[in-house]
């Protein structure tokens, strides 16, 4: 078998494309993954496929956008024939491991990992994983992430989770924090590494929210020092909150508040990046780091404040779409570089088969960006049936079913999508034009249904808990009654 480089990929959740240093953010300190940009290349405008978990992570694991997947939301099963790149790996003789977030359903999902520790966040695999199994027999509870996540309880949350947005000092110390739990099955696996073949995918529930460092992280940025994201204005425009209002009400949000949730919200990434930095040295100190492929890349964005919104929903603006793509090819090629052109994440898994010497499936027709550094003259996505985005460096068309609320942004000189022009008669032709790029990508008229299989196959190990297994039925319980005492949270 010819020589193959490791694989290493961070995933994020909900981690914005500006909020690190690499990409500009003087805020923030992200020396770790900063210092990977510097050995290889930070994408600045790539895009994600869908402005959700599952969905998104899918296309990453496929190459296939949402509408060819089926996984159209974060209950949703990848089916079982489609190539992805863990497979394709794994059948090619790759040792392949994912610890961390997934979001699968069924929660340890086949998708071509011989070996899963999981620490999911909301859904059936919150009382699936091993990172929750962990917290019971510690006697912990991971209390306000579950006022956040799970509506029996979010509903009787404390007047402070709403004043703060849920931006809150984690109820559980660093050792027992997801951040720090993932980290240490990420290092323990790569520990285990003695040459090249192995894949890991290392999915951080972070900084998605709640946005809950652990002490001491949760001071280590003042909320009144930092600077408001480009976009930023008092109130959201009268579109902006059309189908939701807001996980928190948008409406409602104050200057002090969001400042508060940024702050925070770098806080958790200011920590992730801290592990990241643990993940490099141990690779330097195997002498494998040279050798081994690293990304570091995310599902989705977080509005942070632009247009006067937090968290996700509503339109498909770039804060959400665009994400932080870094690869560090094996032999630091391609060190110091940036590129501005346009990249989906379906472009991931082609590239990181190439550089793996395996054969792409025919079903993958993303780009491998290292032989196309010109990459995409547009990018595509969607959100469910109700919008859809095509994109180029100067103009993103959201396409909307009612053509009443369909959106048109002139991105040179509107970069902050605050004019709308699609009623701008001037512009016809130009939409049209768009128009007919989006209705040639996609099934415009004939949305696919939503494909779950919660008994689908599953990863091999025993760890890996059935839909059926009736041990998530106790851990349920042991939750709900930790929920039940008395803390200052609730």
């Amino acid at each position: 078998m010819s020589h193959r480089p490791n694989i290493l990929i961070i995933h994020a959740d909900q981690h914005r494309c500006d909020a690190l240093g690499a990409y500009g953010n003087t805020d923030i300190r992200t020396p770790h993954i900063d210092g990977l940009a510097a050995d290889g290349i930070r994408h600045d405008n790539h895009f994600c496929t869908f402005p959700v978990c599952t969905p998104s992570r899918y296309s990453l694991l496929s190459g296939l956008h949402v509408h060819q997947h089926l996984g159209w939301s974060n209950h949703c099963t990848l089916p079982s024939g489609l190539p992805t790149f863990p497979r394709t790996l794994r059948e090619d003789g790759y040792r392949t491991k994912a610890v961390g977030k997934m979001h699968f359903t069924p929660t340890y999902l086949d998708v071509g990992f011989q070996e899963m520790r999981l620490s999911e966040q909301d859904g059936p695999g919150r009382f699936d994983d091993d990172y929750h199994r962990y917290l019971q027999s510690q006697g912990l509870c991971d209390r306000l992430d579950l006022i956040d996540q799970r509506r029996e309880y979010r509903k009787n949350a404390s007047d402070e989770y709403w004043q703060t947005l849920g931006a809150m000092v984690s109820d559980l110390d660093e050792e027992h924090h997801s951040t720090t739990w993932i980290a240490e099955r990420a290092l323990e696996t790569l520990a285990d590494w003695e040459e090249g073949g192995n894949l890991l995918m290392a999915g951080f529930i972070k900084p998605h929210h709640p946005f809950d460092p652990p002490a001491p992280w949760h001071e280590m940025y003042d909320p009144d020092a930092l600077t408001l994201v480009p976009g930023w204005t008092e109130n959201s425009l009268p579109h902006d909150t059309t189908y939701s209002p807001g996980y928190f009400p948008n409406a409602d949000m104050t200057e002090s508040q969001l400042r508060r949730a940024m702050a925070y919200y770098y806080a958790t990434i200011s920590q992730i990046d801290h592990h990241v930095g643990r993940m490099i040295d141990l690779l330097k100190q195997k002498g494998l780091y040279d050798d081994t492929l690293i990304v570091y890349t995310s599902d989705h964005g977080d509005f942070l404040g632009f247009h006067h919104l937090l968290l996700k929903g509503n339109h498909m603006y770039d804060p959400l779409m665009r994400i932080p793509l870094i690869v560090k090819y094996p032999g630091q090629s391609h060190s110091g570089e940036t590129t501005a052109a346009l990249s989906s994440n379906v472009d991931i898994a082609p590239t990181l088969l190439c550089r793996a010497n395996c054969e792409i499936p025919q079903t993958m027709r993303g780009l491998d960006l290292e032989q196309h550094p010109e990459g995409r003259d547009a990018v595509f996505a969607e959100a469910g049936s109700r919008e859809y985005m095509v994109r180029t460096r100067t103009r993103k068309l959201l396409l909307n079913r009612d053509p009443d609320a369909s959106l048109l942004f002139d991105l040179e000189n509107d970069p902050c999508e605050m004019e709308n022009l699609h009623a701008d008669p001037a512009r016809r032709e130009e939409i049209a034009a768009l128009r007919e790029r989006l209705l040639d990508w996609s099934l415009f008229t004939c949305p696919s249904p939503v494909h779950l299989d919660e008994r689908g196959p599953i990863c091999p190990g025993e760890n890996a808990v059935t839909f059926d297994d009736e041990s998530k039925k106790e851990r349920e319980a042991y939750f709900a009654e930790q929920m039940q005492k008395p803390s200052s949270y609730q």
